[in-house]
């Protein structure tokens, strides 16, 4: 199968380990994966500022990159549902643009979510020695509504023991330009997920969303410089999981 995949700004520039992973779980599985030259940043950043009409040049690059592809897979739960949800707002009173974008939206899937309900597969034949906790971020599972093939695909990784941390859906702190805007609540949001993961005794903490780990990856490095990090704790995407 035929696949383009949307990696994510973040992905492309600070975490390419993370993209060559899921790149290497889809080739796996049998897909022929390829990422358009012309594929650029969705512009969600500039959208959650309120920079509307400066959105509108990133979503036709979008389409122009990705309309001719019957499956595009996201390794961004945010990302994608801009290019899905947001998208339709911003080039409806483009025609060309607002019905190629419709048509091109329906293609894109999550990339747990492609795995498991496209692919049907939910052992990609991964193995990781430890217990591991989920979290579950807040564009993937409330707007996209990608709740279980994370977990699946965790329980289907030999070795690897899922245990959930207390409050696992709740924000991360980092929304975007929230973290920007307004550093000192997203700290203390960061820090209760912190001591969430803390308290589930796991080893590692993954997830699908790179922005959230990030954010909570930065916290933890600076609870253990400060000496309140109780033990050495992993933060890996799903897909580097997977890939194991």
């Amino acid at each position: 199968m035929k696949i383009a995949f949307f990696p994510g700004c973040m992905v492309d520039m600070f975490y390419p380990q993370v993209g060559m992973a899921a790149v290497e779980v889809l080739e796996r599985l049998g897909c022929e994966v390829e990422l358009p030259e012309e594929q650029t940043c969705c512009g969600q950043i500039f959208l959650n500022s309120g920079y509307v009409e400066d959105v509108k040049p990133f979503a036709r690059q979008i389409v122009d990159a990705y309309e001719k592809y019957d499956t595009i897979v996201s390794l961004s739960g945010s990302c994608m549902y801009a290019i899905m949800s947001d998208y339709t707002d911003i080039l409806a009173d483009d025609p060309m643009y607002r019905d190629r974008h419709a048509k091109m939206a329906k293609n894109f899937y999550e990339f747990t979510d492609f795995i498991v309900n496209k692919l049907g597969v939910t052992d990609v034949h991964a193995h990781f020695e430890g217990k591991v906790t989920y979290h579950k971020s807040c564009h993937l599972t409330r707007l996209l509504g990608v709740k279980e093939p994370p977990l699946k695909l965790l329980e289907g990784v030999h070795g690897l023991e899922l245990v959930e941390m207390e409050h696992a859906d709740r924000c991360c702190g980092f929304g975007g330009t929230f973290s920007v805007k307004e550093p000192e609540i997203s700290k203390e949001i960061v820090d209760e997920k912190c001591q969430n993961i803390i308290d589930s005794g796991a080893d590692a903490v993954c997830g699908a969303d790179i922005a959230c780990l990030m954010n909570i990856k930065g916290r933890m490095e600076r609870l253990k410089e400060e000496g309140k990090l109780p033990r050495d704790i992993q933060v890996l995407h799903i897909a580097e999981i997977l890939n194991s």
